[in-house]
């Protein structure tokens, strides 16, 4: 019996883990009620620098998604705004988490949007790279990274003090707020208080209230930041194995990059 491809019906794969970049995929995903399945990557095996996840993620980071093109052939998607917009663009045809291409809110969502990817993301990454794992504790490296993303984080408290429907564009939650949300609600593992930003602690309670933020969150595995950081023993116990695998992986790249 012939197949017949119909481009209204989604085939994605997520490729993913338990990360801020990796549950934005996993919420906008449940945000349209989109059928997906789950590939968990495991990074501390270095998984993500296999061949075959090269062929769809040529930089060796999660997440990264496949679907089925309108042309019926595989299309591989990869960096976390890419997905989202795609997914959107794609699917989201009744603007549940978007607004119509080229209005006015839909350039304002681009604005949040890599207002994340290219600030808060990596400084708050590196804040918990120089916080929790580097070998040998650099003050100006913690300061640095921390400082600025609390800039940042005041920026968005600031813009949400003035938000009327308390999302960060126009009324509704979008792929603006969604990006923002795994980075943000895990403030406490780059050392940020986050009690010091009203205005973005009653966001990140208003996300986690949402039903699938809460559902997507646990993809592929729970979502216990918030718990863990409430116990001492299992924070220092995380952050020495995560330490761990991150500077092995270093050092195998640096090995590497010598040998070419």
């Amino acid at each position: 019996m012939a197949v017949v491809f119909d481009e209204n019906v989604p085939d994605i794969t997520l490729y993913t883990t338990q990360t801020p970049n990796g549950v934005k995929i996993s919420i906008t995903l449940e945000e349209l009620g989109l059928p997906y399945t789950v590939h968990k990557i495991d990074i501390s095996k270095n998984t993500q620098k296999e061949p075959w996840f090269l062929e769809i993620n040529p930089n060796g980071r999660i997440p990264a998604l496949t679907d089925t093109f309108t042309d019926g052939k595989t299309i591989r998607l990869f960096e976390s705004g890419s997905i989202m917009q795609y997914l959107v663009e794609q699917y989201d045809t009744n603007h549940l988490i978007s607004y119509p291409k080229g209005s006015r809110e839909s350039y304002e969502v681009n604005n949040w949007l890599f207002f994340l990817n290219a600030g808060v993301g990596p400084m708050q990454g590196q804040a918990n790279h120089f916080h929790r794992y580097a070998p040998e504790k650099i003050e100006y490296g913690i300061n640095r990274y921390q400082n600025e993303t609390r800039r940042l984080y005041g920026v968005l408290d600031k813009h949400l003090a003035q938000s009327s429907s308390g999302y960060l564009v126009g009324n509704k939650c979008t792929i603006a707020d969604i990006s923002h949300w795994g980075w943000v609600t895990a403030a406490g593992w780059a050392g940020i208080d986050l009690d010091a930003f009203p205005n973005l602690k009653a966001w990140d309670d208003r996300m986690l209230a949402r039903p699938a933020v809460e559902k997507g969150r646990h993809v592929p595995d729970p979502h216990r930041i918030k718990e863990m950081l409430a116990d001492k023993d299992a924070e220092e116990k995380h952050a020495r194995e995560v330490a761990k695998w991150v500077q092995q992986g270093q050092a195998a790249d640096a090995k590497k990059f010598q040998k070419e």
